[in-house]
């Protein structure tokens, strides 16, 4: 019997399609063949991208040269423009608008073009975390954002334009539709039961077993209740933690750890697929948003978003979580 399942945190209704149950090996990806040709990102070619903003490299090499393990640069074809002086808020009858002002950043995650994020030694990966904070922190001065997102599109169906290993950022100068629904929905159930919501869920999951997947010292990672598409993970701090870019470095290097071992066993188990993965942490400078617990939403690209999920605002996953998780649980990475 299928079921419906409510998010406790925004209140959205997700299908577990049980009758339509599938295991790992039935979820096959679009094979993708590999992108030949000229690479930007690739070691020699760092003329060929914008300045870089932020690099971590080998002493006495220069800024834009060979010798880097992680580099950040303005993306070529950016979203949002960071020049451009004020926002410009104005409206035209019922509609609102403003200036295209922002940061569209690349996060080049290693000088291996053939290498992926998953697969890099843990103290390049953490550089990789390390490079996430550091450019949050630095966005950060600049009075006009709001918010920054940090994501990850691996794989062509997950929206990657190029094959070398690269996450992102954006900085908005506004606050996301999802990223306030969670607000939401966290002081809703903070303002009724003077307690965080996802610290409650961590509790629970730890307490029940059935979708916690791992854990160390600083983390979880869990498959969620109502789960919108399968094998999609959440990792999230134990203590109750705001902001991601204020994680100290034990916590960043928890959080390197397991973050690597959730990739690892979601490449072992659905064979490398293409996916997304997320970083929601709360907006810069809101007063009163000590409710809020920031979070890494990772989703495989393993199912289509159609006409129903479009219509509706439901999801129809087919791979109930609680199965999910103990395929994952089972991956030796």
């Amino acid at each position: 019997m299928p079921e419906l399942r409510k998010d406790p945190i925004i209140g959205r209704w997700v299908i577990i399609a049980t009758e339509r149950a599938k295991r790992p090996s039935e979820f096959v990806p679009q094979p993708e063949e590999r992108r030949s040709g000229f690479c930007p990102f690739c070691v020699g070619n760092e003329d060929k991208t914008p300045p870089e903003i932020l690099a971590y490299r080998q002493p006495e090499t220069l800024p834009d040269t060979p010798g880097w393990s992680v580099r950040v640069v303005p993306n070529k074809f950016p979203a949002l423009q960071i020049e451009g002086g004020g926002l410009e808020k104005r409206g035209v009858g019922v509609y609102d608008q403003m200036n295209g002002v922002g940061a569209h950043e690349v996060i080049i995650e290693t000088p291996q073009h053939d290498t992926a994020l998953a697969d890099l030694p843990i103290e390049h990966f953490l550089q990789v975390i390390q490079a996430y904070q550091d450019r949050i922190i630095d966005l950060k001065r600049d009075y006009r954002f709001k918010y920054v997102l940090v994501f990850k599109n691996q794989g062509r169906a997950a929206g990657a334009s190029l094959d070398h290993p690269h996450s992102q950022l954006i900085a908005l100068p506004i606050v996301p539709k999802r990223v306030i629904e969670e607000i939401r929905g966290t002081n809703t159930y903070y303002l009724y039961r003077d307690r965080c919501i996802i610290c409650d869920i961590i509790q629970q999951e730890l307490d029940m077993g059935v979708r916690l997947i791992n854990q160390n010292k600083h983390f979880i990672a869990m498959t969620p209740f109502a789960s919108r598409f399968p094998f999609e993970t959440w990792i999230i701090p134990k203590e109750h933690d705001v902001y991601f870019e204020d994680s100290d470095p034990s916590q960043l290097r928890s959080l390197g750890h397991i973050l690597k071992d959730i990739l690892r066993r979601i490449a072992i188990i659905l064979n490398d697929p293409p996916y997304n993965f997320l970083i929601h942490s709360a907006p810069f400078y809101e007063k009163e948003i000590s409710f809020y617990h920031w979070h890494i939403e990772i989703i495989p690209k393993l199912a289509e978003v159609a006409g129903f999920e479009w219509g509706t605002g439901f999801y129809i996953n087919p791979s109930p979580p609680e199965v999910a998780c103990n395929f994952l649980r089972e991956a030796r990475p």
